[in-house]
């Protein structure tokens, strides 16, 4: 046997082993949707009735292949492992508070997809739609319920790099005016009117006064945490090298990834946490780079979502620094916890 044929015979091998392998996949998944199961191996979910005013429950986007993929998925809080129960609602990103949810969907055309936000009840019962001009990245409300925020990328799908542009809006949920976008509020920078046409929000974080919220603000390659007010319409630059800004329960510290010098450009960031009051920075327990708005489970406790087998799994790790990062649950994202 020539060369030629045995290198021809052993990419024949290998493309017949790679057709195997995603078969097998594919007929697992397609079982487990007959069987109205989740892939093996996988959460036990089952199909129910979820509120959003049951304190002690976390709920999120299940990411588990089955009939349930993508929905909007409970469980209680002290088991995040434990068995869940799915909405039949499907959001990209999602997050609630208060007994009000923002849900971020994509509308599959037969071209191209368009996005939506959808602003929700307590019985996930649509109150308001808006339309979002790119990909969802980013979803908060208040701790009232009474505003919700979301961010998408209108140019780009990455914040690893610097060629992307993003659009963070506000609405109120209550009157349903909403702020397109926060590129139209005023820029203090250094205690000065600041503006450039580079500018770029993402990340909203809330208050519960109903008129403070932090945000992410980059300009010229740097990024600052800025501290928003609704009323005034401006914002304020507070801290630099911070980007997705999640503010804790108590209103006192701010969880955010950082980019640190001398990771790599595709994965940059560490997880902090600064002390509004003294501007001190923690650096917390989790070695690798989080690239995820993260949140509060409680004050001492932040949440984010890493690579997983299904797409994404939730960790956590305190926030004073200490302890290590644990998995708390497998095929998983965009948590909210409810109090």
């Amino acid at each position: 046997m020539t060369l030629r044929n045995r290198i021809l015979v052993l990419v024949a091998a290998v493309a017949a082993l790679a057709v195997v392998a995603v078969a097998s996949v594919l007929h697992a998944s397609a079982r487990a949707e007959r069987r109205n199961e989740t892939q093996p191996g996988g959460p036990k979910i089952t199909a129910g009735r979820i509120t959003l005013t049951a304190p002690g429950t976390m709920v999120f986007r299940n990411m588990a292949w089955g009939p349930h993929r993508d929905e909007l998925t409970t469980v209680t809080a002290a088991t995040p492992s434990g068995p869940r129960t799915a909405s039949g609602l499907k959001c990209l990103r999602f997050y609630a508070s208060s007994g009000t949810g923002v849900c971020l969907q994509a509308v599959h055309g037969t071209v191209t997809d368009t996005y939506r936000a959808l602003i929700l009840d307590a019985h996930l019962k649509e109150t308001a739609r808006y339309d979002v001009p790119g990909i969802p990245s980013r979803a908060r409300v208040s701790p009232t319920g009474h505003f919700a925020a979301w961010t998408a990328f209108v140019g780009g799908d990455s914040y690893a790099g610097t060629n992307f542009s993003t659009r963070a809006a506000i609405v109120n949920t209550r009157t349903g005016k909403l702020i397109p976008t926060l590129e139209s509020f005023r820029i203090l920078k250094d205690g000065h009117a600041y503006r450039s046409a580079d500018v770029n929000f993402w990340g909203v974080t809330f208050a519960a006064d109903d008129r403070t919220f932090y945000a992410t603000l980059a300009t010229k390659g740097s990024t600052y945490l800025v501290r928003g007010d609704l009323r005034t319409r401006t914002v304020t630059t507070l801290h630099t090298n911070v980007e997705c800004p999640s503010l804790s329960p108590d209103g006192t510290r701010i969880a955010y990834k950082k980019r640190v010098k001398g990771l790599p450009k595709d994965a940059p960031w560490h997880l902090y946490v600064l002390d509004l009051r003294t501007m001190r920075e923690t650096s917390l327990a989790e070695p690798r780079s989080v690239d995820d708005q993260a949140v509060w489970r409680d004050d001492h406790t932040i949440v984010y979502a890493m690579p997983g087998d299904y797409g994404a799994d939730l960790y956590s790790v305190p926030a004073d620094g200490s302890g290590r990062a644990r998995r708390i649950s497998g095929a998983a994202v965009s948590p909210a916890f409810l109090r």
